[in-house]
């Protein structure tokens, strides 16, 4: 133990409680050995007994306050200690062949302190697996508490601000254990954090610290399985991160709608399928962000885009219809894709606008524009 004080500036870090676990994990140690050589085998130590005995005193706990390489500076300086001490102890004749034993068991000693840790370490992923999937339960079902926090602290995440969630089908022929890994380790290099869970036939990533979600997918987008890969928009944290979830899952949904679509895609992206397919968050998007401006900016814009699309997207059909110039036609649609950042000359984003006035029209709120 003074060997232990001078040599080991860690354990000198420890409290006065963890020092007498590990003071007890030696004796045990020590008294094993000579427990072991009494017996007069030439057997090796049974490794299940070995550490049951060796370790067996200390709580489970402290393999969490003694890290793997800690502990073999500790059996190193256990077995230096012992070994300079077995020649003052013994007669000359025995002590080359207790020397020889102590080499034996100190093997068997570094193999069960191996096994301690492995069984450690798989305990404890088995735990952080069921408490991620736990963390991302939460958010797809929009359950975000303190619990989730401090549950997502515990498994690392590093609450670093802007959360966006990725979808996707999961890969063939991969264990969820490799996965989790490779998105990890993908999401790390990038500066992210993320956390990941496998509900069904799907992939759920969730990505901190993200700036632009569409950039950020493309990070871990090639992990994910065949098919549509899917990105919620940011949401501030991750206590707000099911409206990025809530998004990302209705766009998968209707993803099949648009074979075209890029991978991965932003659910913004997919408002009109997600339209189509129900999704009353997506219609009031196209109505309040689209069509209420169309119509409250000027009236001519709506009945320009509208006339437009009836005519074929024909400038001049359009322009004989309205009594005006093309040129003018061509100015007002240049407005409209200012406004509302869907150009009418864009076949996907006519598609978007379309789809927009007709539930606009439904909805009855073209009485609120302003003159």
């Amino acid at each position: 133990m003074a060997r232990m004080e001078t040599d080991m500036p860690w354990f000198r870090e420890l409290s006065a409680e963890d020092r007498s676990w590990v003071g007890l994990i030696v004796q045990a140690g020590i008294r094993g050995f000579v427990d072991w050589y009494r017996q007069e085998t030439d057997e090796p130590a049974d490794g299940n007994a070995l550490a049951a005995s060796v370790f067996g005193a200390a709580p489970r706990a402290l393999a969490g306050v003694i890290n793997l390489q800690q502990t073999v500076d500790l059996v190193r300086l256990t077995i230096e200690v012992v070994e300079s001490n077995v020649d003052d102890l013994l007669d000359p004749e025995d002590a080359p062949e207790v020397h020889h034993a102590v080499l034996r068991y100190a093997r068997e000693v570094a193999f069960a302190t191996a096994e301690v840790y492995a069984r450690a370490a798989e305990v404890r992923g088995a735990w952080d697996a069921r408490l991620e999937a736990l963390v991302v339960d939460a958010v797809l079902r929009s359950e975000a508490d303190e619990a989730l926090l401090s549950r997502a602290s515990a498994l690392g995440w590093a609450a670093r601000g802007d959360v966006a969630v990725v979808l996707g089908a999961v890969p063939a022929q991969r264990s969820e254990t490799d996965i989790f890994d490779e998105v990890r380790r993908a999401a790390r290099t990038a500066g992210m954090d993320a956390l990941c869970a496998v509900q069904g036939e799907r992939l759920v990533v969730l990505l901190g610290g993200v700036t632009d979600n569409r950039a950020a997918a493309e990070i871990v987008v090639d992990l994910f399985g065949d098919g549509p890969v899917v990105v919620g928009p940011v949401a501030e944290d991750l206590s707000r991160a099911h409206v990025s979830a809530r998004a990302a899952l209705s766009a998968h949904r209707s993803a099949s709608g648009w074979p075209e679509a890029p991978r991965p895609v932003r659910s913004s992206d997919l408002l009109p399928e997600r339209a189509l397919a129900g999704d009353g968050h997506a219609r009031r998007h196209l109505v309040d962000e689209i069509y209420l401006p169309l119509v409250r900016a000027r009236g001519t814009l709506i009945e320009t885009v509208a006339a437009y699309f009836h005519h074929g997207s024909s400038l001049e059909a359009t322009a004989r219809a309205l009594f005006v110039h093309p040129n003018t036609v061509r100015y007002r649609l240049r407005q409209v894709g200012d406004l509302t950042g869907y150009s009418p000359s864009d076949a996907r984003d006519a598609f978007t606008l379309s789809i927009a006035l007709v539930l606009g029209r439904q909805s009855g709120r073209g009485d609120e524009a302003t003159p």
